[in-house]
């Protein structure tokens, strides 16, 4: 015959895997698309590493949670509503990184539900250590790369200045003269960043100090990543000067960067050797940097008598999962429909006579199109015939969901060493455009760009994200384009006159558009 407390233990392993098996089909596509990523994108690898390490830091806890009361919290029951929130807005779009997003919280509300809010206490830092292993999203990471590649630029070459080596910068292209250099977006400082920002939350965890300690440390690994960086695109064009370009390639290019990364890491620990140094009373090094627990420190929640457990068939445990079932129930009602992808005409036989304009179309380079992972795309000089050219170019994307988004001009413009003069937004012909006026040197040049995606034309970036959202959510397309017109504004006519210019091929191109860009 069973008992109650046997039961009462069969009742939580059947819950328990039930939760498991939950998580598993609720995720399992998200998870999918995190392995793709730390696998494809070297500055995102050490995402193997993080659930391990949070694993890790909460088994170490283990003697001080088998103290605690445990004790089913509501508090938990309602962050896992803000994640089921993130879930079914992640899941209808089929936006992976919000899926991800909600798997950690709802990792953290199911711990906190079970556990409550002492226990939780004891292991949330290495639970949010698990947020340090999912990709920004490819917004953010576009605006972030883009910035410090052009930091990092700037930085290097005044290093070789100081060493009194000749050299121009155009932007990310460092002139040697005999050589150039371009600093590409793996040398942006962000394969550096975010695995030294994950290094640093775990330094944080294990530097026993005070909080503004902590902060500093944590908050110091953006300035060593980029200084560093800086220093070691400088290093690089100071020994090709030297020695020639194969200083810049093959093993002696990765060799330097993990030199880089290694340094980053001796300063991070540095900094922590030098504010423990100034901490009265002194302490060893070896006792403020430790995953040692000092459970004598540790007061709060602690029972006198032999700690109660709640069992995991506890109120707010049960209306979790309830809220998890009928997240299944939606998942499995919407079905694991593929997401559509228009047909459409390639860029391949787009038109190079538009009126009166004779157009002649170009390729990008291939390591441009490894950043850009644009589906289809066309680059032409069109002209009328005497007239001044205007640069034609469209990136389109059949897909945004797995990280590849049109890069706005005002972030890539000034990495091509052009200055952004003026910008503002106008209409042409009724539709909404990105009007900026742009310098090199002497060269002036007059560019408009919009996004047109699923028969809307937005000029706003803020905007455009938002209509992907909604149409991803409602009509399951993320498929979209950037289109860019350029012309050159010479010393010999006025800016009316290259204004009209693009007018009118705007007016002549923006019809034909629709058999590419689908609507």
């Amino acid at each position: 015959m069973i008992n109650f407390r046997d039961k009462s233990l069969l009742m939580n392993g059947v819950l328990s895997i039930l939760v498991v098996a939950v998580f598993i089909m609720l995720y399992s596509k998200s998870v999918a698309d995190l392995f793709w990523q730390w696998d494809m994108r070297e500055e995102y690898s050490h995402g193997y590493l993080i659930p391990v390490v949070a694993a890790y830091f909460i088994w170490q806890r283990k003697a001080q949670l088998q103290r605690l009361s445990f004790d089913a919290s509501w508090l938990g029951f309602g962050l896992l509503l803000i994640a089921a929130v993130f879930y079914i807005v992640g899941a209808a779009s089929v936006l992976y990184v919000l899926m991800q997003y909600a798997l950690v919280l709802m990792l953290i509300a199911f711990f906190w539900t079970v556990m409550g809010t002492p226990a939780i206490k004891v292991i949330i830092l290495p639970l949010l250590m698990l947020f340090f292993a999912i990709p920004l999203p490819e917004y953010l990471d576009v605006l972030l790369s883009s910035k410090l590649q052009l930091i990092s630029s700037s930085l290097g070459v005044s290093l070789i200045q100081w060493c009194k080596i000749p050299v121009y910068q155009d932007g990310n292209l460092i002139d040697l003269g005999s050589y150039k250099l371009q600093v590409v977006e793996a040398c942006s400082g962000l394969r550096y960043l975010f695995p030294l920002l994950s290094i640093g939350f775990i330094c944080v965890y294990l530097f026993k100090a005070a909080l503004w300690k902590k902060t500093l440390v944590f908050l110091s690994c953006i300035p060593i990543t980029i200084l560093m960086n800086s220093f070691r695109i400088g290093m690089i064009g100071i020994l090709v000067d030297g020695w020639g370009i194969e200083m810049a390639e093959g093993f002696l290019h990765d060799f330097e960067g993990w030199i880089v990364y290694m340094t980053c890491l001796g300063l991070l620990i540095l900094e922590m050797m030098l504010l423990n140094a100034v901490t009265y009373p002194r302490r060893a090094f070896s006792e403020v940097f430790s995953a040692y627990v000092d459970e004598d420190l540790v007061t709060e929640g602690l029972s006198s008598t032999l700690p109660t457990r709640t069992s995991i068939c506890s109120t707010p445990f049960l209306s979790s999962v309830a809220i998890v079932m009928i997240l299944t129930f939606f998942t499995l009602m919407r079905g694991q429909t593929d997401e559509i992808i228009p047909l459409r005409q390639s860029f391949k036989d787009f038109p190079l006579h538009l009126g009166d304009w004779q157009g002649q179309q170009s390729l990008l380079p291939v390591d441009q199109l490894k950043v850009l992972k644009l589906t289809d795309y066309v680059l032409a000089d069109y002209r009328q015939q005497e007239a001044k050219a205007v640069n034609f170019y469209v990136a389109y994307y059949a897909s945004q969901k797995r990280r590849a988004a049109p890069h706005s001009p005002k972030v890539c413009i000034p990495g091509g060493g052009w200055e952004i003069t003026s910008i503002e937004r106008i209409e042409v012909e009724g539709q909404p455009v990105n009007r900026l006026m742009i310098k090199k040197g002497l060269q002036k040049q007059l560019v408009y760009y919009w996004y047109q995606q699923r028969g809307k034309i937005v000029a706003n970036e803020f905007a455009m994200k938002w209509t992907l959202f909604q149409d991803a959510l409602f009509l399951n397309r993320t498929d979209g384009a950037l289109v860019r017109l350029t012309t050159q504004i010479t010393t010999d006519e006025t800016e009316p006159a290259a204004e009209k210019r693009l007018h009118d091929f705007f007016r002549d191109v923006e019809p034909v558009l629709d058999d590419y860009i689908p609507v």
